[in-house]
């Protein structure tokens, strides 16, 4: 690896703000703002409105779309392609 182009990876706490969790990891991401961890040491902290403990996918609240029934409206409203008699 070329030295001095890479960005340096550091360990940096990323704080969901919307489910009030906070969780550890190492990233390239710098911040201004610190926070004391756990382990007693200081971290840069970035602040988050959505991770996995607040997304929808993660949570099991994602809302399944009905699909089928918007294809169904479809047909019946233009037509199913190939009804016509083109010869």
């Amino acid at each position: 690896m070329k030295p001095g182009i890479h960005p340096v990876l550091r360990h940096v706490v990323f704080r969901d703000t919307t489910a009030k969790t906070a969780f550890l990891t190492r990233s390239t991401l710098d911040s201004d703002k610190t926070i004391k961890w756990e382990d007693g040491e200081t971290y840069p902290v970035i602040d988050v409105e959505t991770s996995s403990a607040s997304h929808p996918f993660y949570t099991g609240t994602a809302r399944v779309l009905d699909t089928a029934g918007r294809v169904e409206r479809f047909e019946r409203r233009y037509g199913k392609q190939g009804d016509d008699d083109r010869s």
